[in-house]
């Protein structure tokens, strides 16, 4: 933790000459990553490192996928296998890790559906759309158990909020959302079918890989390196502050929308265990597993039509004080 701190400072060190560069962020509105960008905001992380954040805000993952698309925005959270789906279809994306946390399929706690095989003929409402990281993997987990969801399960996309509203009004049999969103499901009373994470074991990933991370262009990556790398610094200061201070997470009450104490701690303690600490090497050796597998699963549907992953996808920063 101490590092990050340490890089940022090194890049403040240069901030003068480069104060005021403009970032702008696509944000989804209910996404984590509004919980981040407010550490940084109340900290002065960005002003203290030279960069001016422009955020820009959108009511669901897709929105934010085709604003990095457009140019619209330089820089958004978004799906690891988007990304990796993307550059083997000929996007110049890049990714850099964010978080490891993932969702789950929910149901009610009185629902009758116990296993993966019994969405078969029943509505599963999933957040995001059809390449959705998580979507993505469990798709891959029920291939390996012989089941096509795609083909054997009624589908049904949209926003996290508008999925999980129709999980509690009864349009739904069960939903995949994000973890937060499964966590607030939790507190009333619903349980998980399947955790991602569990879907990911299936597939025999021994480590979570950081399925949403920082995407950009490799055109901008090019033209404003220093940007970047000096958001990233910031980005994992800020983080270190959410790892280290629980009076943190009290000042970010109020944007967090928990009802209870229960899920308040849930939402702490999820985003603590999602925010990656190994080493880029690491993280993407785990990913090229977990990419092989579900190009050997899924083929061209799931992954696009390379079998392995791209070596360039994960973005280097450059070393502390170049």
């Amino acid at each position: 933790m101490l590092r990050f701190i340490v890089t940022l400072c090194l890049f403040i060190g240069a901030a003068p000459a480069l104060a005021g560069e403009t970032l702008r962020i696509g944000l989804q509105k209910t996404g984590t990553f509004a919980w981040q960008l407010d550490v940084i905001r109340r900290h002065g992380l960005a002003e203290s490192a030279g960069l001016d954040l422009k955020i820009s805000e959108f009511a669901s993952p897709e929105a934010g996928k085709l604003a990095l698309n457009g140019g619209s925005v330089d820089l958004a959270v978004v799906d690891w296998l988007w990304i990796a789906r993307s550059r083997a279809l000929g996007a110049k994306l890049l990714f850099y890790p964010y978080s490891s946390s993932v969702g789950a399929i929910m149901v009610k706690g009185d629902s009758p559906l116990r296993t993966i095989g019994d969405l078969k003929g029943r509505t599963l409402a999933i957040a995001g759309g059809p390449l959705d990281k998580s979507w993505l993997i469990v798709q891959a987990a029920a291939l390996r158990q012989g089941i096509d969801l795609k083909r054997e399960a009624v589908l049904e996309y949209g926003a996290p909020p508008l999925i999980s509203q129709k999980l509690q009004q009864g349009e739904a049999d069960a939903n995949l959302n994000f973890w937060n969103f499964c966590a607030r499901l939790q507190a009333l009373g619903y349980r998980s079918l399947l955790d991602v994470r569990d879907a990911e074991a299936a597939l025999g990933l021994k480590q979570p890989v950081a399925l949403v991370g920082y995407g950009f262009s490799e055109e901008f990556a090019t033209a404003h390196r220093s940007t970047i790398d000096r958001f990233l610094a910031v980005a994992r200061a800020a983080d270190d502050i959410m790892l280290r201070s629980d009076q943190e997470w009290e000042a970010l009450r109020p944007l967090m929308n928990a009802e209870d104490e229960w899920t308040f701690k849930a939402y702490r303690d999820r985003t603590r265990e999602g925010i990656p600490r190994r080493s880029l090497a690491a993280e993407a050796a785990d990913a090229r597993a977990l990419f092989g597998t579900l190009a050997g699963i899924g083929g061209e549907a799931l992954v696009g039509p390379l079998q392995e992953l791209d070596p360039g996808l994960y973005y280097q920063a450059a070393p502390a004080g170049d």
